[in-house]
This record gives structure tokens, C-alpha cells and sequence, in this order.
């Protein structure tokens, strides 16, 4: 996913080099031994069909070390293992985040790392969502030991808007050297508040003494509606770049916005149903690696997967600049934008013109062929191209109008592309290859991801959980430099997933702000509304484990904000109904994840009616 922005020779080179070849791709197969299990197949939102659970990877600054964080396989518990990022075999101790329900995200720095989870907060605590319910938390250790630990959802948290948790993150987290701040994107639901029992998602800022900082401009309590999909990356001050997939019928660059307002940049329409758009952006645990800044520059790539759009109409829930449209394709191909900036789009927006035949004449297609493309990722090569990867079933199953497919599983697909989106060499594929972590630019010039060396399979549903897939060993590929074989066990050394370069730090000194302080963890009340004024410094981080403040911060951040603008109510979507195949085929009704309501267990089914969406 994001390497370091100091871009080396090494990486100079390659980028201007010829293109990469399957002899390029370089695997090192079951070399990671893991202290738990883990299973790697996460089942999709509403469909179950078979997705990766991914596992965060992550490379220190210094390329000295890198960590990979996993869920153990019983559901509870995030294991995160220190591992040599030129052999990738374990070193030091894992250290196990007790509780955590998911590898939200995760950044390596040269002491430690910070691990974005979901847990349920401490019994007795005030205001707590109901049954146990996650709410997200970033943790931060320093060699080996917990420096802190800062909520970023529950009690006390944005409360005037409502309340929010999150059963399942599905997002990201990245974090600016120059800026000195963590950003979190995640999905939420909130229980008090005008939006309680509905889905939408959040972007926080988190400083390194753990300070949960609220920044105008760049802050976001509740963005976009029923969000599926999230691509997130740094940049050298807030707001960060970031994309959602949304519910009402686009995909958004919302930089500038944090939210899904039609000010923002309308990157791609999209057939939205049941609170999906194609899983454009890998739907269930598919939220990493969509988004790549490339080296030394102000640029991205962004890719995702899409069925294309015709027939332009208008969303009449929504009102002007908001439309529906039907997808052009029942597979989904391989579709990449790109960005002089965070905030701006190369080539025209996608259309908004109600009557119009073609909704995605802007358009730049990887693949259009009749197979259907998923799990679609991208890292670049230093500051000249990028490589795209996703993959293919042959023959598929496309029973559901905006989820996912299913079918035989025609391989991993890469292909390299320049910094004008043009294809630089041939693609090729590999069948026992996939990616399921985070694709992280080493110095070198190479990109590595890790993922499970298994069969993997997407003609199923995922009915339970299959202990027999559950493994204890990882294994990582890596794509560049010069020729090797396709079982190396040799890689140079690695650089940082994690930091960007610096130019400008927004929370330097925040000498005084106003703080809303967090009591300890065994506390019945751990984020308090009592405001007092309390230095927000480096200075002020406690020597052990504590739960960290927050604090609002208004300096030195972009001049606009949206803070105060109505936005549109996003409470309501299309509504699908499967083929006759699809309801034998799988359990449909069943809304798991973000798609479910608020307090529904699993095997709840519910009536639908058209015009609303059942959360």
C-alpha cells in the first residue's frame, strides 16, 4: 500500500525501467509462522460469497522492520507480528490486542506500530452502545509495550451528532510524518442521534501523543450513507485524500467534502442497491490498497471495479446532481481515475445529465472482457507508474444487480501502468498467487503484499466457518526489480508503508486547546463530556498505557468548511430482488455487517419494500 515518498534511486529506476514481466513476480511461500490461527475467508455482505480477510502490513520508515497484524481465527483477538522485511520470517514478539475484532489498518514506525480495531468498550461504561457492540479504537505501542489507546467512536465522541459504533470497520487508517496525525476512515452506525440505526462512516484525526483531534475541513462524524467501500491515503497536512462508495447511486472524491454532497468530485456512477454498488472497492474487508500517492508528488491512482453505467436518470429522493442509472454489464471490469491533487480529478467528472445514454464515458478501463474482475488493489513505483491487481472468475455468477459474483477462479491479474493510466507491457496472471494484505512500496523499488497459500475457491457460499482452512503461515509476493524465480526467498531490504514526506505540521503545538478528557479504561465513564483546558503536546503523553484525549483544532487547516452546511437525508436506496438461483443459492435476507439493522442478529430476515432499505 503507501510506501515512503523519499523516493530512491532504486525506485527512479524502475518506474523509468521496462515494464514488469511474470518473472518479476517473486513469492515466498508459508515463510511467515504465526503464534494463532487465522482464517482467511471473510464472507461478503448480503450475498456470503467468498472474500479475503485481510491481513494490515506494514514497513517501518527506517526498512528496518515490518509488522503484519491478523484476527485470530476465533473471532477475538488482533495478533500483530514483528517480521523482517527482507526475509519475512517473524522476529521479536507478537503482541496480542485483546478483544479487537478486526485488522482495521495498520502503521509501522521505527519503535513500534499504531493498529486501528473494533472492540466493545468496558463493561459499566456510560453511554456504551448496547450489547457489546465495537466501537472503533486506534492502539498505539512502543516496543512492545501499549503507549496508548484513543477511542474514536462511543461516549463522548462527536456527540452532538449522534452516537456511532462499528460492527465492522471496513476502512483504513494511514498517517502524515509532516502532519504528524493518524487519519481513520471507517464505517459506523449510530445509536443515539437522528441517524441512530443507520449506516454511514467517519474520518478521524488522531495526533501522536493520542489526542483525538476534530479538525474543520477534515473531520467527519457521518459521511456518506451506507458506505461499501472506502479508499484512503496521507497527505502532507488535512484533510487526507479520500473516496467512498456510497448508496445513492456514485462513487465521490470527498476530500474536500467528507461526505457524499454534490460539491464533491463524482469519480464514477454506479447502480446502487440494497445499500451496494458492485463491491466497486472490494465490498467485506476490501477497503486497503484502492488508493496510491505516487513518490515525491501531489498525485494519486485510484482503482476499482465496475459494472459501467447507462441510462441516466434522476434520484428524485436526492434532488439535483444526484441521479440513478443501470449498469452496462453484468460482470464488472477493471476501471482506474487519477489525481493532479487530493481534491482534483484528471479528465471530466462522471455525468450528472439526466437522459443521458452513457454514464461512464469518463471512463479509463483496465479490462473488458467477459469475465468478472474483483478484489481490484494498486501500489505505485516510485513517482512514474503504478501497478494494478485484481482478480477474475471465467463463466460467473452474477445473480445480484450491485453485489459481487461467483464462479471459477481464473487467476490474480497485474498489470503496470504509467502516470497517465496508459498500460506499460502486457498483463499477466498467476493461480496461486492472490492479495489479501496490504501492497506496501519497498526502497527497492518492488511492491510486496502478504496473503494465504491455499485453493482458493469462489464458486461457494461461505455457509460457516471452515476450521480446516484456518492456517498458522503467511507468505508474501513481491513484484520488481530484476528477474528471479517464482519460489525466491531473497528480497532487499524494505522502507515505510507508513509515512509521507514532510512539508508542513498542522498540530505542532496546540499550546491550550480545548480537550474533552478520556478517563482510564477500567473507568464506568471512558470518554466524559467534561471540557477543561489541557495542553495538547508531545509532553503530555503518559509513560504508560492511557486513554487518550481529544481536542478541536481550527488553525493552520484548509480556510472551507462544511461543517455547517445541511446535508441531504440518505436514509433510503433501491431495493433488489434475487434471481430464483440466488435465493437457493444462498441465504438472502439475511443483511450481515453494515447492511444489517442496528441490534439484528444473523438468520433475522425482514420484509422489503421498495424505495427503502431495511437497516
Amino acid at each position: 500500500m503507501r510506501g515512503s515518498f523519499a523516493l530512491s534511486l532504486l525506485s527512479a529506476a524502475l518506474g523509468a525501467s521496462a515494464a514488469v514481466t511474470e518473472s518479476n513476480l517473486q513469492t515466498h511461500v508459508d515463510v511467515l509462522a504465526l503464534d494463532s490461527s487465522f482464517n482467511p475467508i471473510e464472507a461478503a455482505y448480503w450475498t456470503d460469497y467468498i472474500h479475503h480477510r485481510r491481513t494490515p502490513f506494514a514497513v517501518s520508515p527506517d526498512g528496518k522492520t515490518a509488522y503484519l497484524a491478523y484476527l485470530d481465527a476465533s473471532g477475538s483477538d488482533v495478533h500483530v507480528t514483528e517480521l523482517d522485511p527482507t526475509t519475512f520470517e517473524a522476529t521479536g514478539t507478537t503482541v496480542t490486542v485483546s478483544g479487537g475484532q478486526e485488522a482495521g489498518g495498520l502503521v509501522a514506525h521505527n519503535d513500534g506500530f499504531a493498529l486501528l480495531t473494533n472492540e466493545a468498550m468496558p463493561s459499566g461504561t456510560t453511554n456504551a452502545p448496547p450489547s457489546d457492540t465495537p466501537v472503533p479504537v486506534l492502539h498505539r505501542y512502543t516496543n512492545g509495550k501499549q503507549t496508548w489507546k484513543t477511542w474514536l467512536g462511543g461516549p463522548g465522541v462527536h456527540s452532538s451528532d449522534g452516537l456511532s459504533a462499528s460492527p465492522d470497520l471496513n476502512g483504513d487508517l494511514v498517517y502524515s510524518e509532516s502532519a504528524g496525525l493518524y487519519g481513520a476512515y471507517f464505517v459506523v452506525t449510530d445509536y443515539s442521534g437522528d441517524a441512530s440505526g443507520h449506516y454511514g462512516d467517519s474520518i478521524e484525526y488522531v495526533a501522536d501523543n493520542g489526542t483525538l483531534v476534530t479538525i474543520s475541513g477534515a473531520s467527519s462524524s457521518w459521511g456518506c450513507s451506507h458506505n461499501t467501500g472506502i479508499a484512503f491515503e496521507a497527505a502532507d497536512e488535512p484533510p487526507y485524500a479520500s473516496i467512498c462508495a456510497e448508496d445513492q447511486g456514485a462513487i465521490w472524491l470527498n476530500t474536500k467534502t467528507q461526505g457524499m454532497t454534490n460539491d464533491g468530485v463524482k469519480i464514477s456512477n454506479e447502480n446502487t442497491t440494497n445499500g451496494a454498488s458492485g463491491e466497486a472497492m472490494g465490498g467485506m474487508g476490501g477497503s486497503y490498497s484502492g488508493l496510491a500517492r505516487f513518490a515525491d508528488s501531489t498525485r494519486y491512482i485510484f482503482t476499482w471495479v465496475s459494472r459501467g453505467a447507462v441510462d441516466v436518470t434522476e434520484n428524485t429522493w436526492m434532488g439535483d446532481g444526484y441521479t440513478h442509472v443501470s449498469n452496462r454489464t453484468n460482470p464488472r471490469n477493471v476501471a482506474l481515475a487519477l489525481f493532479t491533487d487530493k481534491y482534483t480529478k484528471v479528465g471530466k467528472q462522471a455525468t450528472s445529465t439526466v437522459g443521458a445514454e452513457d454514464g461512464d464515458s469518463q471512463v479509463t478501463w483496465v479490462t473488458s472482457g467477459s469475465n468478472d474482475c474483483s478484489n481490484a488493489h494498486v501500489a505505485t513505483f516510485g513517482n512514474s507508474s503504478a501497478l494494478i491487481t485484481w482478480e477474475e472468475i471465467s463463466d460467473p455468477i452474477c445473480e445480484y444487480i450491485a453485489m459481487g459474483c461467483r464462479g471459477q477462479f481464473a487467476g490474480t491479474y497485474f498489470q503496470q501502468v504509467d502516470s497517465d493510466g496508459n498500460k506499460v507491457g502486457d498483463t499477466f496472471k498467476s493461480t496461486d498467487v492472490y492479495v489479501s494484505g496490504d501492497m506496501v512500496t519497498m526502497s527497492d523499488g518492488r511492491i510486496c503484499w502478504p496473503y494465504v497459500n491455499m485453493d482458493w475457491d469462489l464458486s461457494e457460499v461461505v455457509w460457516s466457518a471452515d476450521s480446516s482452512k484456518y492456517t498458522k503461515k503467511m507468505s508474501f509476493a513481491c513484484i520488481g526489480g530484476s528477474s528471479s524465480s517464482s519460489n525466491s526467498t531473497t528480497t532487499a531490504s524494505a522502507t515505510a508503508k507508513a509515512s509521507t514526506s514532510a512539508s508542513v505540521a498542522v498540530v505542532s503545538s496546540a499550546s491550550a486547546a480545548v480537550t474533552h478528557v478520556a478517563a482510564g479504561a477500567a473507568s464506568a465513564s471512558v470518554a466524559s463530556e467534561t471540557v477543561q483546558e489541557t495542553p495538547v503536546a508531545p509532553s503530555s503523553v503518559a509513560a504508560v498505557a492511557a486513554e487518550a484525549t481529544s481536542a478541536v483544532v481550527s488553525a493552520q487547516v484548509p480556510s472551507w468548511t462544511v461543517g455547517g452546511e445541511a446535508r441531504p437525508s440518505t436514509f433510503q436506496t433501491q431495493v433488489q430482488v434475487p434471481t430464483q438461483a440466488a435465493q437457493a443459492g444462498s441465504n438472502w435476507g439475511i443483511n450481515k455487517g453494515f447492511g444489517q439493522e442496528f441490534g439484528q442478529k444473523s438468520g433475522q430476515s425482514e420484509e422489503e419494500h421498495e424505495g427503502h432499505c431495511q437497516f
